[in-house]
């Protein structure tokens, strides 16, 4: 069978409240102990499964958990058995019989939870949910990491009623959306548990152990996509957006401390810039898809403009700590008595805000509903292509994009006339891809005769492009596109420090009436940024003759 459920974290201020509530709506509790099995080679893990023997008050269930068809679908078997006995020969003749065969290691208890669970059903117009408080332990060798989540499970009905009841109640209680499941926050508690029993106990293994702690809330970065060419635009975006999505939670996890709250600083500088690149991505994803699938609404559109600016603020300060400061120090820059830059507190404070957590699960529930884009023009809308394709013509004489909403991804009958074939999937992001690799050239073979403006501009296009061509990759020729990203990535590094520098630059004009230390920095800034210019100028002469990727 399968399960559909939402998860979020309970910060530590919220659990008293959420009890309260439960308890006015006739809840029951009931004691979870579980025992989570693997080979010490992580075989399980790595066929995607999660095996586990779990006491429910007197009772004891086996359970073997896998994904499902999204983020928030599961595959759940469960069998009652009378002790704390595997038994694998429920599973002969299954799918999951066949994987757990192949096992060559010998299966052990790899991590365990502990967990005090109460629940209640509630009903929304989209159907009936169970609301399960889960606070406790999860415990990997002499390591503990706490629990504190509400489940919003789908009992009857449509997936809209989780994100309904799971809508209300984040906003109540400062809810934070958390994709993991305890069973991968396990597996990667035993792994950093397993790491630090084999270090030395002495001084010189300290940065060691460190690394191990900081491994395990990591940044999460942006992962290859993998398209099937059969897939049509709206399923394409599906698994585009679920990507990004995934990048943007995690990192927006770390930085709200769902682990680590008063305890250890796990969110930093890097995960402020990967939620960024998460969001920068789904905003090229948006753009590259336009036409074919239904614009998000208004709300998250701007949600992601704001937000990443927000961010981008803080990410802004530690580039200036991190980077600009050293660099100018280096170079004699007469010490200036500012303030010191603000870091990580801002970007925290943000993340765990029930404001971006509210934006966050309505961006998260879009992605597991993407829909087609509307085969009759809207009130106010127009069949104009983007402004960026509006007189682009095709091989094939087609203008633009314009005729695939009517083949791709709807589901009316089709006319009883001859229609033209439906286009594949590679073809349609080749097209799009390559308007866009023009717009990019033809301004950049005049970089240097561009203002500051345009050049941030034209910055924002290349990232497009190279998110984009990310995505459509697995479509692609391997040789000619290896190539091309090389060129296109060395566009956009001396782009980024040409941003980074101009931001700097901003910051120590605003210094020089109280500072005149600060006229250092700005001559310095400028001679660099003299030298960026004069650098990239051919690497976009290279980038505008490469050899074509869409061919």
């Amino acid at each position: 069978m399968s399960e559909q459920e939402l998860k979020l974290h309970v910060p530590a201020d919220a659990v008293a409240a959420i009890r309260r509530e439960l308890g006015q709506r006739q809840s029951s509790r009931v004691r979870l102990r579980a025992m989570y099995f693997d080979t010490p080679e992580r075989e399980l893990v790595h066929a995607r499964i999660a095996l586990r023997l779990r006491q429910e008050g007197r009772q004891w269930m086996q359970t073997v958990k896998m994904p499902g068809a999204n983020a928030i679908t599961r595959i759940e078997l469960n069998h009652p058995r009378p002790g704390p006995v595997l038994d694998l020969s429920l599973y002969a003749g299954t799918e999951v019989g066949d994987a757990l065969a192949r096992i060559q290691g010998e299966l052990g208890v790899r991590y365990e939870t502990d967990v005090s669970r109460q629940l209640c059903k509630l009903r929304s117009r989209y159907g009936t949910v169970e609301v399960a408080l889960d606070i406790g332990l999860l415990r990997a060798g002499t390591l503990e990491l706490p629990i504190s989540e509400v489940e919003f499970e789908l009992m009857s009905g449509r997936p809209e009623a989780i994100f309904a009841v799971g809508r209300q109640w984040q906003k109540r209680h400062g809810l934070v959306l958390d994709v993991r499941s305890k069973s991968e926050r396990g597996d990667a508690l035993a792994e950093m548990a397993r790491t630090l029993a084999n270090l030395p106990d002495d001084d010189g293994a300290a940065a060691a152990r460190q690394e191990a702690v900081s491994r395990f809330w990591s940044p999460r970065g942006a992962r290859a996509v993998k398209l099937d060419p059969d897939l049509d635009a709206v399923q394409a975006m599906t698994v585009v957006a679920g990507e990004c999505l995934e990048q943007i939670v995690r990192n927006a996890a770390a930085l709200a401390e769902v682990d680590t709250a008063g305890i250890y600083e796990a969110g930093g500088p890097e995960h402020v810039h990967q939620l960024r690149v998460g969001m920068r991505r789904l905003r090229s994803a948006w753009k590259l898809f336009e036409g074919w699938v239904a614009a998000p609404a208004p709300a998250l559109d701007e949600g992601i403009r704001h937000y990443f600016g927000a961010f981008g603020a803080s990410r802004d300060q530690d580039v200036l700590a991190d980077t600009i400061i050293p660099a100018l120090e280096r170079a004699g820059m007469p010490p200036i008595p500012a303030e010191p830059v603000a870091r990580g507190a801002d970007a925290r404070a943000l993340a765990s805000s029930t404001a971006f957590q509210a934006w966050l699960l309505e961006l998260f529930e879009w992605s597991m509903n993407v829909q087609p884009a509307p085969a009759e023009p809207v009130a106010g809308a127009t069949d104009t292509p983007p402004a960026d394709e509006a007189q682009d013509h095709d091989d094939d004489g087609a203008i633009g994009d314009r005729i695939v909403p009517t083949i791709i991804g709807l589901n009316a009958a089709p006319p009883e006339a001859a229609e033209p074939a439906r286009p594949q999937l590679a073809r349609l992001l080749a097209r799009r891809l390559r308007r866009w690799h023009k717009s990019v050239a033809e301004d950049g073979l005049r970089f240097t005769e561009l203002d500051l403006e345009s050049r941030h501009e034209l910055r924002k296009r290349g990232k497009r492009l190279r998110y984009s061509l990310s995505f459509a990759e697995s479509l692609l020729p391997a040789t000619r596109l290896r190539s091309y990203r090389k060129l296109l990535a060395q566009v956009q590094d001396l782009l980024g420090e040409i941003n980074d520098l101009a931001v700097a630059a901003e910051h120590y004009r605003t210094l020089t009436d109280a500072h005149p230390q600060a006229w250092f920095a700005l001559g310095w800034i400028s001679a660099r940024l003299e030298t960026l210019v004069k650098q990239a100028q051919p690497a976009f002469d290279a980038l505008a003759h490469a050899k074509p990727f869409w061919k």
